[in-house]
């Protein structure tokens, strides 16, 4: 293949300059890749070489342009393996993963450049930098320092060494968990369908079509298929299969067992800790972020844990009197869980799953996502068709400013698929910039969401319709972003900042002023009902308990991993029997992820960082709150937050962004009542 012919070496013609995704194969990647690793090499050996005095123009900002074409392929190749990937795919993935963290490394370990990096740091006030440029400085400077430039030689190569194996581990990891999810198939007939709603039959009859089955229905392991299945079906022998199958996906000891990758991975962080002079891996990560030390996030932890354990027993004796009075004859076990739960709230709230989710079509809730964007920032939003994508189920809008300016694109993949891993996210195609030209972001919200039947809209469960706008705040990160330097632009911000600006999106789902928006009957189109609202608002906290704790009982099994100091291998089911002992976990309550399956911190970028959804909803809790003593809407407040927040990036310190928006540090009373935890 030659340059011509491969759609990275050209100049994209699509509306917006978007990436011409119709027409990128699996063939055009790896040659672009090295390319791509070849003139960023070459780049940074013309600014390490230069015989003129390190400046901020002829180094900093020389090295922020260094790696345009290698970044140009990799942010469309890492979104398509994440969201619509394949073998060869995979199997490239495999084949890269380690020579591009060899490269990476290569570059963060290079003695030349970071002399120059560090004379400017030495000199940075003297320098003339505005704000966002110091930063930047500061932030470079310390990432060299943690990616071993300043370790003797054998070290430096050790660690290089050792990256190259995580990035392998951490790959096959992922593959891994995706071949499980769709190996498992649970195939049912009409027999076995007692208690599933008809719209939860219409999506599974259809994914069941899609793999050959007609007439009858299949579940899989990903959440909006494992979810409604545990929450619905009236029989026990099915939910206690699907429940196993969920909780031991990567531990069937077959060849997608993740118990000895996992233990590697963790080994091998602890010694990559060791080098950079820490006594774990969390007090290394944890460095770098807002916490700062493990000691900050086991006391977050601990703080929630015994109010949660409390009420979740008491949501425990709840359950166990509503089988008592049903006269089912069962004592509570862990698949019970969500059916009965389901049971008790249609009783105490008069709520039924299915009666919420004919108000919430996919195509209405992202409507009303949009229509908050509109309230609080200006911004429109415009379907386009001419934009190319890489898959039918996705939808692309072109975003605008309230005085018409182009503000970027957001594409939509919201339905599961077997080429999708599982969850939800946001990610990059392009982030925004402006050291030589205005560049504005495409970014994009994952999801899995079940279809709809034929020629119908998909309904959401109120869990989904707040995944939804969580990934859409996410998405407002990434497109409202407004900094010079794309090292620090959109979601590129501390690990426990990076979820303030999408879980704090979610409050807005249930405002009663939104859901009048967006929440009309499918069939009817009649608006949800004032009635309704307030059942679903009076039912808030319910099952809080249980949320929580599985929430922080995963939280804790992360820090146990990343708090080893000992880089000998461990068994995986011994860790995490300790981990559980030690908060005194209950056994009707698994943790949200077990190890096997826990893809954020060992493929997905949180490793010693789990705990940061509960770190950053103290500060979504709080900041809300402003919100709500000056009106949801109330623009002075919204233009707080997209300038302080929304705009700054990764460009300052979170605390003192949070600070200019809110005015002080946050207070964790209004996260704690919000899960009816005070």
């Amino acid at each position: 293949m030659t340059q011509d012919t491969n759609p990275f070496f050209e100049t994209y013609e699509a509306p917006f300059s978007a990436p011409p995704l119709d027409k990128i194969s699996n063939e055009h990647f790896k040659t672009a890749v090295e390319q791509g690793m070849k003139r960023h090499s070459e780049a940074i050996e013309r600014i390490s070489a230069l015989d003129e005095e390190p400046s901020f123009t002829n180094t900093v900002e020389a090295m922020e342009r260094a790696d345009d074409a290698l970044m140009r392929v990799l942010m469309v190749f890492y979104n398509l393996n994440s969201a619509h990937t394949d073998d060869e795919l995979q199997a490239l993935h495999k084949k890269l993963a380690p020579a591009l963290a060899r490269h990476f490394s290569g570059i963060s370990m290079n003695q030349a450049l970071f002399s120059r990096i560090s004379r400017l740091f030495e000199q940075r006030e003297s320098l003339g930098l505005n704000a966002e440029q110091n930063h930047l400085l500061t932030e470079i400077h310390k990432d060299f320092l943690r990616n071993g430039v300043a370790l003797d030689e054998d070290s430096r190569e050790q660690v290089k060494q050792i990256k190259e194996e995580l990035s392998l581990l951490t790959t096959q990891f992922g593959q891994n968990l995706l071949a499980e999810q769709n190996d498992f198939q649970m195939i049912l007939d009409e027999s076995q369908t007692a208690g599933l709603s008809d719209a939860l039959l219409a999506s599974a009859a259809a994914a069941a079509s899609e793999a050959g089955h007609d007439g009858r229905y299949l579940f899989t392991t990903s959440r909006s298929s494992f979810t409604p299945l545990m929450q619905q079906s009236d029989n026990r022998a099915l939910r206690e299969k699907m429940f196993h199958a969920y909780t031991h996906s990567g531990d069937n000891n077959n060849e997608y067992d993740n118990k000895s990758i996992l233990s590697k991975i963790a080994a091998l962080r602890v010694r990559q800790a060791r080098l950079m002079g820490y006594t774990s891996y969390a007090d290394f990560e944890l460095s770098d972020r807002m916490a700062a030390t493990p000691a900050a996030v086991n006391e977050l932890l601990q703080q929630v844990w015994q109010p949660a354990i409390e009420k979740a027993r008491q949501e425990a004796q709840a359950l166990q009197a509503l089988i008592d009075q049903r006269g089912d004859d069962i004592t509570l076990q862990p698949w019970d869980w969500w059916y009965y739960t389901e049971k008790l709230r249609a009783q105490k709230y008069e709520l039924e799953a299915d009666e919420l989710s004919a108000y919430f079509a996919l195509p209405a809730v992202r409507d009303g996502a949009f229509y908050v964007a509109e309230k609080l920032y200006g911004l429109s939003f415009q379907r386009r068709n001419d934009v190319p994508v890489y898959h039918e189920d996705v939808e692309v809008w072109e975003v605008s400013d309230a005085d018409g300016t182009h503000v970027g694109l957001f594409y939509a993949d919201y339905f599961m698929r077997p080429s999708k891993r599982g969850g939800a996210w946001m990610s990059n195609y392009r982030r925004q910039s402006r050291l030589d030209e205005k560049v504005r972001p495409i970014v994009v919200n994952v999801c899995n969401f079940n279809k709809g039947q034929s020629g119908q809209p998909a309904l959401l469960s109120i869990d989904e319709v707040r995944t939804l706008f969580h990934e859409f705040g996410h998405a407002l990160h990434g497109l409202l972003s407004d900094v010079t330097y794309e090292s620090l632009s959109c979601t590129r911000v501390k690990r426990d900042f990076v979820e303030l600006p999408s879980q704090i999106m979610e409050h807005w789902a249930m405002e009663p002023e939104v859901l009048k928006v967006y929440a009309r009957h499918v069939e009817s189109g009649e608006t949800i009902s004032d009635f309704l609202i307030e059942k679903i608002l009076a039912s808030e906290t319910f099952n809080q308990g249980f949320a929580t704790t599985e929430y922080v009982a995963a939280s804790v099994l992360d820090m146990a991993w990343h708090s080893l100091r000992t880089d000998q291998l461990q068994d995986v089911n011994e860790i995490e029997q300790q981990a559980m002992q030690s908060l005194g976990l209950d056994p009707l309550i698994a943790p949200r992820y077990r190890s096997t399956y826990f893809q954020h911190i060992f493929s997905g970028g949180y490793s010693a960082g789990y705990y940061s959804y509960l770190w950053a909803e103290v500060l979504d809790a709080d900041g809300y709150q402003l919100f709500r003593e000056n009106g949801i809407f109330d623009q002075p407040t919204a233009c707080a937050f997209r300038q302080n927040i929304l705009q700054k990036g990764g460009s300052d310190d979170p605390m003192s962004l949070y600070i200019k928006f809110r005015g002080r540090e946050p207070q964790p009373d209004a996260m704690l009542a919000e899960r009816g935890l005070s």
